[in-house]
């Protein structure tokens, strides 16, 4: 029975992100519920005083179905696949049903740009993704706007720069000895610490715009060289030498090739201007000071 008064937020991927937010909303009274892939991690949830459930793209389940229907606000953090949004493919009738939903919010990723040899991107520029992760992303944010489109729910895309934040810095690659400095000349990454995604999300809520889509990046994109050495520079460890892209490059995951592969700089001015946000961190050097 939900409580006069209370909000209710459900979240699909309860992963790193979604678990900053949903902490901080617990901590203000809000009802929060999610997704998770295994059950070691919903009994860690559970835990930590959210309700969560198992779910991994297969079929509806009633618990999840109860969830939604009583909810004011959904997140989704699921990534897509080959076969598209797993959440939407699931659960499309039943948020569609859900006429109590004020606010939805799509986690996607600055990757949708693509590639624009350094030139700056903002939320109306068009999308060149380069690689089936990316393509799939645009596919997923299409498929939620086509629902703000036909059910009239309230959908707003998140495009999310590289994450980090506590446990997840170059600061535990610097200090576990296995961060690398390459260099490729002119390229740069955007970056955005945890705590100010949050704040985004939450911004947006108090202030929803139906179909809206905010670029979330701090103010300054970086090459990767620099923020390696400015975070031995916090921790007085000297730099690693730098190693040229090419001689990188063979040892290189597929995903960080995907990674290397887009040069661009994320402009966040909507951010600022429509939402007011103030980034707690607004480049990489007061984010990892305060990690550091």
């Amino acid at each position: 029975m939900k409580k006069r008064g209370s909000r209710r937020l459900f979240v699909f991927g309860m992963g790193y992100v979604a678990t900053a937010m949903a902490t901080a909303l617990k901590e203000e009274g809000w009802h929060v519920a999610g997704t998770c892939r295994s059950e070691i991690r919903r009994t860690a949830l559970e835990a930590l005083g959210f309700d969560a459930s198992i779910f991994n793209g297969s079929k509806p389940t009633n618990s999840i179905e109860r969830q939604i229907g009583a909810s004011d606000y959904i997140l989704c953090s699921i990534p897509p696949d080959e076969d598209g949004d797993p959440a939407l493919a699931c659960y499309e009738d039943q948020i569609c049903e859900a006429n109590q939903i004020r606010w939805i919010g799509y986690l996607s990723t600055t990757g949708v740009y693509g590639d624009w040899g350094g030139m700056e991107v903002d939320e109306k520029s068009p999308l060149r993704p380069k690689s089936d992760r990316a393509r799939q992303r645009v596919t997923a944010e299409r498929a939620w706007l086509s629902l703000c489109q036909h059910a009239g729910h309230p959908v707003h895309l998140f495009r999310l720069a590289g994450i980090y934040g506590p446990s997840r810095s170059v600061i535990d690659r610097v200090q576990a000895g296995t961060a690398k400095r390459i260099d490729k000349a002119g390229h740069l990454f955007s970056r955005i610490h945890v705590d100010d995604i949050v704040s985004t999300l939450r911004a947006s809520i108090a202030s929803p715009r139906s179909g809206a889509i905010y670029n979330v990046c701090d103010n300054e994109p970086a090459s990767q060289a620099d923020v390696v050495a400015h975070a031995c520079s916090l921790l007085n460890i000297p730099p690693p030498e730098l190693i040229p892209f090419e001689k990188a490059a063979p040892g290189m995951s597929e995903l960080a090739h995907t990674f290397w592969a887009d040069n661009r700089r994320v402009s966040n001015r909507l951010l600022h201007g429509e939402l007011g946000v103030i980034l707690s961190y607004p480049t990489y050097r007061e984010g990892l000071a305060a990690l550091a």
